[in-house]
Protein backbone atom coordinates (compact mmCIF):
# COMPACT_ATOMS: atom_id res chain seq x y z
CA UNK A 1 0.00 0.00 0.00
CA UNK A 2 1.53 3.31 -1.16
CA UNK A 3 0.77 6.57 0.62
CA UNK A 4 0.12 9.76 -1.36
CA UNK A 5 -0.12 13.04 0.50
CA UNK A 6 -2.00 15.87 -1.21
CA UNK A 7 -1.15 19.33 0.09
CA UNK A 8 -4.12 21.64 -0.38
CA UNK A 9 -7.87 21.13 -0.76
CA UNK A 10 -8.82 23.98 -3.10
CA UNK A 11 -11.21 24.36 -6.02
CA UNK A 12 -9.49 21.84 -8.31
CA UNK A 13 -8.65 19.11 -5.77
CA UNK A 14 -11.75 16.89 -5.78
CA UNK A 15 -11.21 14.88 -9.01
CA UNK A 16 -7.54 14.43 -8.05
CA UNK A 17 -8.43 13.01 -4.64
CA UNK A 18 -11.27 10.80 -5.89
CA UNK A 19 -9.17 9.34 -8.73
CA UNK A 20 -6.42 8.32 -6.34
CA UNK A 21 -8.89 6.87 -3.83
CA UNK A 22 -10.27 4.75 -6.67
CA UNK A 23 -6.87 3.02 -6.95
CA UNK A 24 -7.07 -0.01 -4.63
CA UNK A 25 -3.39 0.04 -3.67
CA UNK A 26 -3.22 3.69 -2.55
CA UNK A 27 -3.77 5.41 0.78
CA UNK A 28 -4.51 9.12 0.35
CA UNK A 29 -3.83 11.83 2.95
CA UNK A 30 -5.28 15.26 2.22
CA UNK A 31 -3.71 18.04 4.27
CA UNK A 32 -5.26 21.50 4.32
CA UNK A 33 -5.27 24.61 6.47
CA UNK A 34 -9.03 24.07 6.82
CA UNK A 35 -9.38 20.41 7.76
CA UNK A 36 -13.12 20.41 7.00
CA UNK A 37 -12.28 20.97 3.31
CA UNK A 38 -10.02 17.92 3.37
CA UNK A 39 -12.73 15.87 5.11
CA UNK A 40 -15.25 16.90 2.45
CA UNK A 41 -12.94 15.57 -0.27
CA UNK A 42 -12.27 12.27 1.54
CA UNK A 43 -16.01 11.71 2.22
CA UNK A 44 -15.26 9.04 4.85
CA UNK A 45 -13.36 6.79 2.44
CA UNK A 46 -11.61 3.97 4.37
CA UNK A 47 -8.27 4.68 2.64
CA UNK A 48 -8.53 8.44 3.04
CA UNK A 49 -7.18 10.59 5.87
CA UNK A 50 -7.80 14.30 6.42
CA UNK A 51 -5.25 16.34 8.33
CA UNK A 52 -4.84 19.99 9.26
CA UNK A 53 -1.72 21.64 7.86
CA UNK A 54 -0.24 25.11 7.87
CA UNK A 55 2.11 24.74 4.94
CA UNK A 56 4.61 27.20 6.41
CA UNK A 57 4.88 25.01 9.54
CA UNK A 58 8.15 23.37 8.55
CA UNK A 59 8.14 20.64 11.17
CA UNK A 60 4.58 19.61 10.41
CA UNK A 61 5.25 19.56 6.68
CA UNK A 62 8.41 17.52 7.18
CA UNK A 63 6.57 14.92 9.25
CA UNK A 64 3.84 14.56 6.62
CA UNK A 65 6.28 14.05 3.77
CA UNK A 66 8.40 11.61 5.78
CA UNK A 67 5.35 9.31 5.99
CA UNK A 68 4.42 9.36 2.28
CA UNK A 69 5.72 7.77 -0.91
CA UNK A 70 4.75 10.74 -3.09
CA UNK A 71 3.59 14.30 -2.40
CA UNK A 72 1.28 16.28 -4.67
CA UNK A 73 1.62 19.99 -3.98
CA UNK A 74 -1.59 21.89 -4.73
CA UNK A 75 -0.74 24.80 -2.44
CA UNK A 76 0.28 28.19 -3.90
CA UNK A 77 3.32 27.85 -6.17
CA UNK A 78 5.47 29.94 -3.81
CA UNK A 79 5.58 26.90 -1.47
CA UNK A 80 6.56 24.26 -4.04
CA UNK A 81 10.32 24.59 -3.57
CA UNK A 82 10.00 24.22 0.20
CA UNK A 83 7.92 21.08 -0.34
CA UNK A 84 10.49 19.79 -2.84
CA UNK A 85 13.32 20.22 -0.33
CA UNK A 86 11.49 18.02 2.16
CA UNK A 87 10.92 15.47 -0.61
CA UNK A 88 14.65 15.52 -1.37
CA UNK A 89 15.50 15.05 2.29
CA UNK A 90 13.27 11.97 2.58
CA UNK A 91 13.73 10.74 -1.03
CA UNK A 92 10.04 11.01 -1.88
CA UNK A 93 8.59 11.69 -5.32
CA UNK A 94 6.62 14.88 -6.01
CA UNK A 95 4.04 16.19 -8.50
CA UNK A 96 2.83 19.76 -9.07
CA UNK A 97 0.59 21.42 -11.64
CA UNK A 98 2.66 24.62 -11.61
CA UNK A 99 5.38 26.06 -13.83
CA UNK A 100 8.98 25.14 -13.03
CA UNK A 101 10.55 28.16 -11.33
CA UNK A 102 14.28 28.84 -11.50
CA UNK A 103 14.57 27.73 -7.89
CA UNK A 104 12.79 24.44 -8.68
CA UNK A 105 14.91 23.85 -11.80
CA UNK A 106 18.03 24.30 -9.65
CA UNK A 107 17.04 21.17 -7.68
CA UNK A 108 17.34 18.90 -10.74
CA UNK A 109 20.79 17.54 -9.86
CA UNK A 110 19.82 16.85 -6.25
CA UNK A 111 16.64 15.09 -7.35
CA UNK A 112 18.61 12.84 -9.73
CA UNK A 113 21.11 12.05 -6.96
CA UNK A 114 18.26 11.23 -4.59
CA UNK A 115 16.66 8.98 -7.23
CA UNK A 116 13.34 10.84 -7.15
CA UNK A 117 11.02 12.28 -9.77
CA UNK A 118 9.71 15.83 -9.34
CA UNK A 119 7.11 16.05 -12.11
CA UNK A 120 5.83 19.60 -12.66
CA UNK A 121 3.54 21.38 -15.12
CA UNK A 122 1.08 18.49 -15.05
CA UNK A 123 -2.35 20.10 -15.06
CA UNK A 124 -4.21 21.82 -17.87
CA UNK A 125 -2.11 24.87 -18.74
CA UNK A 126 0.61 23.88 -18.13
CA UNK A 127 0.01 20.17 -18.63
CA UNK A 128 -2.53 18.95 -21.16
CA UNK A 129 -1.30 21.74 -23.44
CA UNK A 130 2.27 20.33 -23.33
CA UNK A 131 1.19 16.74 -23.81
CA UNK A 132 -1.22 17.33 -26.67
CA UNK A 133 1.31 19.60 -28.41
CA UNK A 134 4.15 17.11 -28.07
CA UNK A 135 2.09 14.27 -29.52
CA UNK A 136 1.62 16.34 -32.68
CA UNK A 137 5.19 17.70 -32.77
CA UNK A 138 6.71 14.24 -32.40
CA UNK A 139 4.39 12.97 -35.14
CA UNK A 140 5.49 15.73 -37.55
CA UNK A 141 9.16 15.06 -36.81
CA UNK A 142 8.71 11.31 -37.38
CA UNK A 143 7.23 12.08 -40.82
CA UNK A 144 10.31 14.15 -41.73
CA UNK A 145 8.65 17.50 -41.08
CA UNK A 146 9.60 20.67 -39.23
CA UNK A 147 7.43 22.91 -37.06
CA UNK A 148 7.93 26.45 -38.39
CA UNK A 149 5.15 28.06 -36.35
CA UNK A 150 3.43 27.11 -33.08
CA UNK A 151 0.74 29.12 -31.31
CA UNK A 152 -1.18 27.82 -28.30
CA UNK A 153 -3.95 29.56 -26.36
CA UNK A 154 -5.88 28.32 -23.34
CA UNK A 155 -8.49 29.74 -21.00
CA UNK A 156 -10.98 28.74 -18.33
CA UNK A 157 -14.24 30.65 -18.91
CA UNK A 158 -17.91 30.46 -18.05
CA UNK A 159 -19.95 28.33 -20.44
CA UNK A 160 -21.95 30.61 -22.78
CA UNK A 161 -25.18 30.25 -20.77
CA UNK A 162 -23.32 31.13 -17.53
CA UNK A 163 -21.57 34.18 -19.01
CA UNK A 164 -23.83 36.70 -17.28
CA UNK A 165 -21.57 39.31 -15.66
CA UNK A 166 -19.85 42.37 -17.16
CA UNK A 167 -16.36 40.84 -16.84
CA UNK A 168 -17.25 37.70 -18.78
CA UNK A 169 -15.37 35.66 -16.20
CA UNK A 170 -15.99 33.43 -13.18
CA UNK A 171 -13.54 31.69 -10.87
CA UNK A 172 -12.95 27.97 -11.29
CA UNK A 173 -9.50 28.12 -9.64
CA UNK A 174 -7.57 30.28 -7.19
CA UNK A 175 -8.79 33.91 -7.43
CA UNK A 176 -5.46 35.16 -6.13
CA UNK A 177 -3.66 33.12 -8.77
CA UNK A 178 -5.79 34.60 -11.54
CA UNK A 179 -5.17 38.15 -10.34
CA UNK A 180 -1.45 37.60 -9.74
CA UNK A 181 -1.04 36.31 -13.30
CA UNK A 182 -1.93 39.82 -14.46
CA UNK A 183 1.44 41.04 -13.14
CA UNK A 184 3.55 38.70 -15.27
CA UNK A 185 5.91 39.98 -17.93
CA UNK A 186 5.75 38.09 -21.23
CA UNK A 187 8.05 37.15 -24.08
CA UNK A 188 7.45 35.26 -27.32
CA UNK A 189 8.82 34.73 -30.84
CA UNK A 190 6.88 36.03 -33.86
CA UNK A 191 8.18 35.57 -37.41
CA UNK A 192 11.74 35.27 -36.15
CA UNK A 193 11.60 38.34 -33.89
CA UNK A 194 11.48 38.32 -30.10
CA UNK A 195 8.64 40.36 -28.58
CA UNK A 196 9.06 41.41 -24.93
CA UNK A 197 6.25 42.87 -22.80
CA UNK A 198 6.81 44.22 -19.27
CA UNK A 199 4.29 43.16 -16.63
CA UNK A 200 2.69 46.57 -16.33
CA UNK A 201 1.96 46.59 -20.08
CA UNK A 202 0.65 43.01 -20.34
CA UNK A 203 -2.98 43.98 -20.91
CA UNK A 204 -2.06 46.50 -23.59
CA UNK A 205 -0.89 43.65 -25.74
CA UNK A 206 -3.92 41.64 -26.87
CA UNK A 207 -5.91 40.76 -29.96
CA UNK A 208 -9.01 38.75 -30.82
CA UNK A 209 -9.29 35.25 -32.21
CA UNK A 210 -12.24 33.36 -33.71
CA UNK A 211 -12.72 30.02 -31.94
CA UNK A 212 -14.95 27.34 -33.44
CA UNK A 213 -18.59 27.92 -32.39
CA UNK A 214 -17.66 30.26 -29.54
CA UNK A 215 -17.07 33.40 -31.60
CA UNK A 216 -14.37 35.95 -30.82
CA UNK A 217 -12.20 35.69 -27.72
CA UNK A 218 -9.39 37.92 -26.52
CA UNK A 219 -5.85 36.54 -26.47
CA UNK A 220 -2.91 37.93 -24.51
CA UNK A 221 0.59 36.47 -23.94
CA UNK A 222 1.19 33.92 -21.19
CA UNK A 223 4.57 34.41 -19.52
CA UNK A 224 7.76 33.52 -21.39
CA UNK A 225 7.14 31.28 -24.39
CA UNK A 226 10.79 31.10 -25.51
CA UNK A 227 12.03 28.26 -23.25
CA UNK A 228 9.48 25.95 -24.82
CA UNK A 229 11.30 26.13 -28.16
CA UNK A 230 13.99 23.90 -26.65
CA UNK A 231 11.62 22.06 -24.34
CA UNK A 232 9.45 21.02 -27.30
CA UNK A 233 12.47 20.37 -29.51
CA UNK A 234 11.36 22.79 -32.24
CA UNK A 235 14.50 24.88 -32.66
CA UNK A 236 13.50 25.32 -36.32
CA UNK A 237 10.40 27.38 -35.49
CA UNK A 238 10.07 31.05 -36.42
CA UNK A 239 7.00 31.61 -34.19
CA UNK A 240 6.49 30.38 -30.62
CA UNK A 241 3.55 31.86 -28.74
CA UNK A 242 1.60 30.72 -25.69
CA UNK A 243 -1.41 32.82 -24.77
CA UNK A 244 -4.46 33.11 -22.52
CA UNK A 245 -8.09 33.31 -23.66
CA UNK A 246 -10.59 35.70 -22.08
CA UNK A 247 -13.96 37.09 -23.14
CA UNK A 248 -14.13 40.47 -24.85
CA UNK A 249 -13.46 43.49 -22.62
CA UNK A 250 -11.27 41.71 -20.06
CA UNK A 251 -7.90 43.12 -21.13
CA UNK A 252 -8.82 46.80 -21.39
CA UNK A 253 -10.57 46.59 -18.01
CA UNK A 254 -7.72 44.80 -16.27
CA UNK A 255 -5.29 47.34 -17.75
CA UNK A 256 -7.10 50.12 -15.91
CA UNK A 257 -7.32 48.05 -12.72
CA UNK A 258 -3.52 47.72 -12.93
CA UNK A 259 -3.25 51.51 -13.39
CA UNK A 260 -5.36 52.01 -10.25
CA UNK A 261 -2.75 50.06 -8.30
CA UNK A 262 -4.99 47.19 -7.26
CA UNK A 263 -2.42 44.51 -8.13
CA UNK A 264 -0.04 45.79 -5.42
CA UNK A 265 0.70 42.87 -3.05
CA UNK A 266 2.22 44.86 -0.17
CA UNK A 267 0.44 43.96 3.09
CA UNK A 268 -0.89 46.99 4.95
CA UNK A 269 -3.51 48.01 7.50
CA UNK A 270 -6.97 48.46 5.96
CA UNK A 271 -8.90 48.84 9.20
CA UNK A 272 -12.09 50.85 8.95
CA UNK A 273 -11.80 51.43 5.19
CA UNK A 274 -14.53 51.17 2.57
CA UNK A 275 -14.14 50.34 -1.11
CA UNK A 276 -14.85 53.96 -2.02
CA UNK A 277 -12.33 55.13 0.56
CA UNK A 278 -9.70 52.81 -0.84
CA UNK A 279 -10.38 53.96 -4.40
CA UNK A 280 -10.15 57.62 -3.32
CA UNK A 281 -6.84 56.87 -1.64
CA UNK A 282 -5.48 55.18 -4.77
CA UNK A 283 -6.26 58.18 -6.99
CA UNK A 284 -5.61 60.82 -4.30
CA UNK A 285 -9.16 62.17 -4.63
CA UNK A 286 -10.63 64.56 -2.08
CA UNK A 287 -13.48 63.46 0.18
CA UNK A 288 -15.93 65.84 -1.52
CA UNK A 289 -15.13 64.85 -5.09
CA UNK A 290 -17.67 62.73 -6.93
CA UNK A 291 -15.87 59.41 -7.22
CA UNK A 292 -16.74 58.09 -10.69
CA UNK A 293 -15.75 61.30 -12.53
CA UNK A 294 -12.56 61.45 -10.43
CA UNK A 295 -11.64 57.89 -11.39
CA UNK A 296 -12.50 58.64 -15.03
CA UNK A 297 -10.11 61.60 -15.02
CA UNK A 298 -7.36 59.63 -13.28
CA UNK A 299 -7.63 56.75 -15.79
CA UNK A 300 -8.16 59.03 -18.81
CA UNK A 301 -11.56 57.52 -19.57
CA UNK A 302 -14.92 59.04 -20.52
CA UNK A 303 -17.33 59.07 -17.56
CA UNK A 304 -19.71 56.71 -19.39
CA UNK A 305 -16.96 54.15 -20.15
CA UNK A 306 -17.94 50.48 -19.94
CA UNK A 307 -14.71 49.96 -17.98
CA UNK A 308 -16.06 52.19 -15.21
CA UNK A 309 -19.36 50.30 -15.42
CA UNK A 310 -17.44 47.10 -14.63
CA UNK A 311 -15.58 48.74 -11.74
CA UNK A 312 -18.83 50.06 -10.32
CA UNK A 313 -20.50 46.64 -10.69
CA UNK A 314 -17.53 45.12 -8.85
CA UNK A 315 -18.22 47.51 -5.97
CA UNK A 316 -15.09 49.66 -6.12
CA UNK A 317 -17.12 52.87 -5.76
CA UNK A 318 -19.37 51.59 -2.95
CA UNK A 319 -19.36 52.51 0.72
CA UNK A 320 -19.29 48.86 1.76
CA UNK A 321 -16.51 47.95 4.19
CA UNK A 322 -13.45 46.12 2.88
CA UNK A 323 -13.56 42.34 3.52
CA UNK A 324 -10.38 42.39 5.65
CA UNK A 325 -8.63 44.70 8.10
CA UNK A 326 -5.13 43.77 6.98
CA UNK A 327 -3.90 42.60 3.59
CA UNK A 328 -2.81 43.81 0.20
CA UNK A 329 -4.76 45.63 -2.48
CA UNK A 330 -4.38 42.47 -4.56
CA UNK A 331 -6.02 40.45 -1.75
CA UNK A 332 -8.91 42.92 -1.68
CA UNK A 333 -9.40 42.69 -5.44
CA UNK A 334 -9.29 38.88 -5.42
CA UNK A 335 -11.79 38.66 -2.55
CA UNK A 336 -14.10 41.18 -4.19
CA UNK A 337 -13.94 39.40 -7.55
CA UNK A 338 -14.59 35.99 -5.99
CA UNK A 339 -17.68 37.30 -4.20
CA UNK A 340 -19.09 38.78 -7.40
CA UNK A 341 -17.78 36.27 -9.93
CA UNK A 342 -18.34 32.84 -8.38
CA UNK A 343 -20.22 30.07 -10.14
CA UNK A 344 -23.81 29.54 -9.01
CA UNK A 345 -25.09 26.02 -8.26
CA UNK A 346 -25.44 23.90 -11.42
CA UNK A 347 -23.62 26.44 -13.63
CA UNK A 348 -21.04 25.07 -16.04
CA UNK A 349 -17.53 26.30 -16.61
CA UNK A 350 -15.71 25.79 -19.91
CA UNK A 351 -12.13 25.01 -20.94
CA UNK A 352 -10.89 26.23 -24.33
CA UNK A 353 -7.47 25.08 -25.58
CA UNK A 354 -6.36 25.65 -29.18
CA UNK A 355 -3.01 24.74 -30.76
CA UNK A 356 -2.13 25.92 -34.25
CA UNK A 357 0.94 24.48 -36.00
CA UNK A 358 2.46 25.16 -39.39
CA UNK A 359 4.60 22.22 -40.49
CA UNK A 360 6.91 22.04 -43.48
CA UNK A 361 8.10 18.83 -45.17
CA UNK A 362 11.25 19.73 -47.17
CA UNK A 363 11.53 16.38 -48.97
CA UNK A 364 7.93 16.66 -50.18
CA UNK A 365 8.10 20.43 -50.74
CA UNK A 366 4.82 21.02 -48.94
CA UNK A 367 3.49 22.61 -45.80
CA UNK A 368 0.38 22.02 -43.73
CA UNK A 369 -1.57 23.74 -40.99
CA UNK A 370 -2.63 21.56 -38.07
CA UNK A 371 -5.22 22.71 -35.54
CA UNK A 372 -5.84 20.87 -32.27
CA UNK A 373 -8.80 22.03 -30.16
CA UNK A 374 -10.19 21.09 -26.77
CA UNK A 375 -13.52 22.58 -25.68
CA UNK A 376 -14.80 20.95 -22.51
CA UNK A 377 -17.63 21.78 -20.11
CA UNK A 378 -18.17 21.27 -16.40
CA UNK A 379 -20.80 18.87 -15.08
CA UNK A 380 -23.86 20.71 -13.64
CA UNK A 381 -23.91 19.94 -9.93
CA UNK A 382 -20.65 17.97 -10.28
CA UNK A 383 -17.00 18.59 -11.00
CA UNK A 384 -15.93 21.64 -12.96
CA UNK A 385 -14.05 21.24 -16.21
CA UNK A 386 -11.16 23.14 -14.63
CA UNK A 387 -10.95 20.74 -11.69
CA UNK A 388 -10.94 17.69 -13.97
CA UNK A 389 -8.47 19.01 -16.53
CA UNK A 390 -6.07 20.24 -13.82
CA UNK A 391 -6.54 17.53 -11.20
CA UNK A 392 -6.77 14.33 -13.26
CA UNK A 393 -3.44 14.67 -15.13
CA UNK A 394 -1.68 15.23 -11.79
CA UNK A 395 -3.42 12.21 -10.29
CA UNK A 396 -2.57 9.97 -13.26
CA UNK A 397 1.05 11.17 -13.25
CA UNK A 398 1.35 10.37 -9.54
CA UNK A 399 -0.11 6.91 -10.09
CA UNK A 400 2.28 6.13 -12.95
CA UNK A 401 5.33 7.28 -10.97
CA UNK A 402 4.36 4.91 -8.17
CA UNK A 403 3.69 2.11 -10.68
CA UNK A 404 7.14 2.78 -12.23
CA UNK A 405 5.58 3.55 -15.63
CA UNK A 406 7.25 6.97 -15.41
CA UNK A 407 10.87 6.37 -14.45
CA UNK A 408 12.86 9.49 -15.37
CA UNK A 409 14.46 11.16 -12.34
CA UNK A 410 15.07 14.83 -11.65
CA UNK A 411 12.93 17.93 -12.13
CA UNK A 412 10.87 17.15 -15.24
CA UNK A 413 7.77 18.17 -17.19
CA UNK A 414 5.57 15.84 -19.31
CA UNK A 415 7.05 16.36 -22.78
CA UNK A 416 8.52 12.92 -23.54
CA UNK A 417 6.45 9.97 -24.82
CA UNK A 418 7.18 8.04 -21.61
CA UNK A 419 5.28 10.77 -19.74
CA UNK A 420 2.62 12.06 -22.08
CA UNK A 421 1.56 8.87 -23.90
CA UNK A 422 0.08 7.00 -20.89
CA UNK A 423 -1.35 10.15 -19.32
Amino acid sequence: MKNVVILGAGLVARPLVRYLLDQPDLKVTVASRTVSKAEALIEGHPRGVAKALLVDDDAQLDALIAECDLAISMVPYTYHVAVAKHCLKHKKHMVTTSYVSDAMAALDGEAKSAGITILNELGLDPGIDHMSAMRIIDGVHKRGGQIVSFESCCGGLPAPEANDNPFGYKFSWSPRGVVMAGRNAAKYLKDGKIVEIPGEALFDHYWTKQVDTLGELEVYPNRNSLPYINTYGIQETKTMFRGTFRNLGWCKTMKKIVELGLLDDKVRSLKGMTFAGLTRQLIAAGATQELRPAVAAFLRLPVDSDILDRMEWLGLFSNDPLPMEEGSYLDILAACMLQKMAYKPNERDMIVLVHEFIAEYPAEKRREKITSSLIDFGIPGGDSSMSRTVGLPAAIGARYILEVKITRKGVIIPVTPENYAPI
